[in-house]
């Protein structure tokens, strides 16, 4: 793995009107990395891998690809990167090879790479459909293909899975997957869903309100909450309960009103889950039901924003 990054962010900002989009975000990506940008709508995710594109320009800060600006650059970049945007439209009434074809003529490339490619994304029984016929997991692994059609060495994916079924989402999981054994392929995926984080990438990047809130791998990110447990509970008769009880409460609570359902954070499972009982004891506060599990990035998320990651 090369000593420089072929991705490297530097103090990059980025406004529109009074919305600061981007702030002050700093980051390096080695050759074969699979970097996780995890974060809910809004965060700034898209803005960020715009900019690392090429298409919006930083306010401030200074991106550079495999060392280099895109100011002067960019015939000599554009061929090095695949990307996939949140949506893309193609022309209805071209097959499905077809658009291949179209998409592998700006490379000089031929009907081998697009055969290539068929296979990769598993579209043998559609190479002849129209592409306005294909569902919406097709269409997106057709969107796959074209973006790693050049052979990239940065492939950039905005939310490659938003709106498609779980299953269509793990046909994508598994050709990415396997991409990633067979390449050197460097890849930036925007998401909101953590297990598509966990299971893609190396490397995994929390982002709100445009700030980098935490980065390392999952199990990195996870050991910071060692000896943390998630409780999750829902209580009876809660109409009677005074307004704001949770506030009250020795333990911070993230309460669901229309499920009449909480979680709260464990620091110390003993001492805090002794202190929540007594206090519903003195409150004539009755348990419906608990249960304890493990630490989540939507956990981590909450415990740093507040508010979960689909918020």
């Amino acid at each position: 793995m090369d000593n420089i990054p072929v991705i490297q962010v530097k103090n990059v900002n980025k406004s529109f009107k009074t919305v600061h989009a981007v702030r002050g975000v700093d980051l390096s990506i080695f050759e074969g990395q699979f970097i996780a940008l995890l974060g809910p709508n809004g965060a700034g995710k898209t803005t960020l891998v715009e900019m690392i594109e090429g298409i919006q320009k930083p306010d401030s800060g200074e991106i550079l690809l495999f060392g280099k600006p895109w100011k002067g650059n960019r015939d000599e970049l554009h061929p090095l990167i695949g990307l996939s945007l949140q949506e893309t439209r193609y022309i209805d009434k071209l097959t499905v090879n077809e658009t291949l074809r179209l998409f592998a003529s700006f490379y000089d490339l031929g009907q081998q790479r697009v055969n290539e490619i068929i296979d990769i994304v598993d579209l043998q029984e559609k190479k002849k459909s129209y592409v306005g016929n294909l569902s919406g997991g097709q269409r997106q692994k057709l969107s796959l293909g074209i973006s790693i059609i050049n052979n990239p060495r940065i492939l950039l994916l905005d939310e490659p899975t938003t709106g498609l079924d779980p299953n269509a989402r793990r046909e994508i999981w598994f050709i990415l997957n396997k991409l990633k054994k067979q390449s050197h392929t460097s890849m930036i995926l925007t998401t909101h869903y953590m297990e598509e984080a966990e299971r893609l990438c190396d490397h995994i990047i929390i982002i709100d309100h445009g700030k980098i809130l935490k980065q390392g791998t999952l199990g990195e990110l996870l050991d910071e909450q060692e000896g943390r447990k998630i409780i999750e509970f829902n209580l009876q008769g809660t109409e009677d309960y005074p307004a704001g009880w949770q506030q009250k409460a020795p333990l911070q609570i993230h309460w669901d009103e229309a499920n009449e359902k909480g979680q709260a954070t464990l620091n110390n499972i003993e001492k805090d889950l002794t202190l929540f009982l007594q206090f519903l004891e003195k409150n004539n506060m009755r348990l419906k039901n608990m249960e304890f599990r493990r630490t989540t990035l939507d956990d981590l998320f909450t415990l740093m924003t507040g508010r979960h990651l689909h918020d």
